[in-house]
């Protein structure tokens, strides 16, 4: 069997993400064959692997940043929010129901721990190391009992915990200390010690703070990384809490032609995929900034309405807003429009959705000739075409499906005027084909905007990786990480009082990572969900809370 660690963070996006992906890469620069893992997580941003399971988005970054082929093994589990009391479950990469918090926490975890565990113990087989990612934070006492996720995991295969901590937040030192001090001792035993993210300044100054950290925990600091700009890695569930003025990070390169292009992607709720759009803002000369308000889309030479898992729902909230007669109006004036997957959705001249809202034939802003009815099977799909002239690839991730009634044909979709509509994702990352459509943009824009005849998306992104690894090699105790992979948890760590509080009820089955598979008698596997709180806020573990107890959710048992 294979080596391990598990990466877990103080709280959700403190960058077990990012740290993941580059502890991956500097593994595969040493010529150690790498994989990356998750349990289970909760986002939005997913992505279809080339056997058409849906994982992660952020699992496959960590599989490209391995340089392996991402799979469902990487991320079994997959909880996809649909408003505030439930999540769409995905497992092995295919959707099995809608199930409430409640409904979740109540027993269906159980029925996945045997999948996740069985997953980790397949790509141990295969690999030299495997990487695995956290969810929210490992001290969600509340959760803490039907964790399969943090320690729940880490605990099943024995693996050492690094626990990373955003020191730009403020609070690391006692983020540090009180999540270790919240865990079990069986739980401590397994926490290594600590990795700092986002550090600005004199490391030198820091230095008094980590020595007397080993003195209150008895566990080291594995390295100090310093705060890095423009990184555009994919993430969870980014821009989650609010889109206003958020601009993408993007190449710090003046525009090829004369004037800059200006993006504003309309922040709908339930947002997926907002990644869509790195391609455009990794463009020299081209600005990508998130608006909710009517007013912010004057001076945009293109609006783009990205996907969302709530169709009718961002519908709702284009209207409410004064978006969607500002949305027709561009359209009248020739102004660009890009609709994706639900953004497509909207454009179009009416929604039959008895599947995901169940609102039944909603009305569409009528700015493409397309219907789309809702139905029950996901299409998940990497199509293969060319648009403008140029070759087009990308993935498809949604219940509806689009009758297209005229227009120019336009990938899966079409285009009238300069309002164009697709289902696909990343089509954008096509670097020919990106060219082709901002000139497009530009000219019925009317801007003296030229795309950079040599900009290459996927160089671009294999450098950010790159930089991943850099940090890590560069500011990490690499010696002593590999140990960890290798070795396990350091012997005779120090227990950090009080530990957990008396859990009530009972817990997961024991199971443990073997050669021959799961076997009862393990370490107890205890299970969080990922990164959203069971009271609906912003970090955590777990499907949004039910208090109706789960009325609206279903669920293909035989699946779990």
């Amino acid at each position: 069997m294979s080596g391990g660690l598990l990466v877990a963070g103080t709280t959700s996006d403190a960058g077990k993400s990012v740290v993941t992906a580059g502890i991956c890469r500097w593994l595969v620069r040493q010529g150690v064959k790498t994989a990356p893992f998750k349990a289970q997580n909760m986002s939005l941003n997913s992505f279809v692997t080339r056997e058409g399971a849906e994982i992660g988005r952020a699992q496959a970054m960590q599989a490209q940043a391995a340089r392996v082929e991402p799979t469902a093994l990487m991320n079994p589990v997959l909880l996809k929010p649909g408003g505030d009391r439930s999540s769409q479950v995905v497992l092995m990469g295919r959707p099995v129901g809608e199930m409430s918090a409640r409904g979740y926490h109540g027993g269906r975890q159980e029925a996945l721990f045997g999948t996740v565990v069985d997953c980790l113990e397949r790509l141990r087989s295969e690999y030299d190391a495997v990487i695995c990612e956290g969810a929210g934070s490992p001290a969600e006492i509340n959760l803490r009992r039907t964790d399969i996720v943090n320690m729940g995991i880490a605990r099943a295969a024995g693996f050492p915990v690094l626990v990373v901590g955003d020191i730009d937040r403020g609070g690391v030192f006692a983020s540090f200390f009180g999540t270790t001090a919240l865990l079990g001792a069986e739980d401590q035993s397994l926490v290594a010690g600590y990795l700092v993210n986002k550090f600005r300044g004199d490391v030198s100054l820091l230095e008094p703070g980590l020595d007397m950290l080993y003195g209150l925990t008895g566990r080291r600091t594995y390295g100090v990384l310093p705060y890095a700009h423009g990184l555009g890695i994919d993430e969870e569930d980014g821009l989650r809490v609010s889109m206003r003025g958020t601009v993408r990070e993007s190449v710090v390169a003046p525009p090829h032609g004369e004037d800059v292009l200006r993006v504003a992607v309309c922040a709908v709720p339930l947002m997926s995929n907002f990644t869509d759009v790195d391609a455009l803002a990794a463009e020299p000369g081209v600005v990508v900034r998130f608006v909710d308000r009517a007013e912010e889309l004057a001076d945009a030479d293109l609006v783009v309405v990205p996907g969302t898992r709530g169709t009718v729902r961002a519908l709702a909230w284009l209207r409410e807003r004064g978006l969607a007669e500002a949305l027709r109006r561009r359209a009248a004036e020739g102004r660009p429009v890009l609709g994706v997957c639900g953004g497509f959705q909207v454009l179009g001249e009416w929604v039959e959705d008895e599947v995901e809202s169940r609102a039944g034939l909603v009305e569409g802003l009528g700015l493409l000739p397309v219907r789309v009815r809702f139905g029950r099977e996901k299409v998940l799909a990497r199509p293969v075409g060319s648009a403008l002239g140029e070759a087009v690839e990308g993935y498809e991730i949604h219940h509806g499906v689009a009758e297209v009634r005229g227009g120019e044909p336009f990938l899966d979709g079409c285009r009238v005027g300069s309002v164009w509509g697709t289902h696909w994702h990343g089509s954008l990352e096509s670097d020919a084909f990106r060219r082709a459509f901002l000139g497009e943009v530009a000219r019925a824009a009317g801007r003296r905007f030229r795309a950079a005849p040599d900009t290459s998306f996927a160089a671009l992104r294999e450098e950010q990786l790159d930089r991943l690894g850099d940090l890590v090699e560069e500011h990490a105790d690499t010696d002593a990480l590999w140990r960890l992979i290798e070795a396990g948890p350091p012997k005779g760590l120090p227990f950090v009082p009080p530990g957990a509080p008396p859990a009530g009820g009972g817990s997961v089955a024991d199971v443990s990572v073997s050669a021959g598979g799961p076997v009862a008698g393990g370490p107890a596997a205890d299970v969080p969900v990922s990164d959203v709180p069971a009271d609906g806020g912003g970090s955590g573990t777990g499907p949004p809370r039910d208090p109706e107890a789960g009325s609206d959710v279903s669920v293909n048992e035989e699946a779990l």
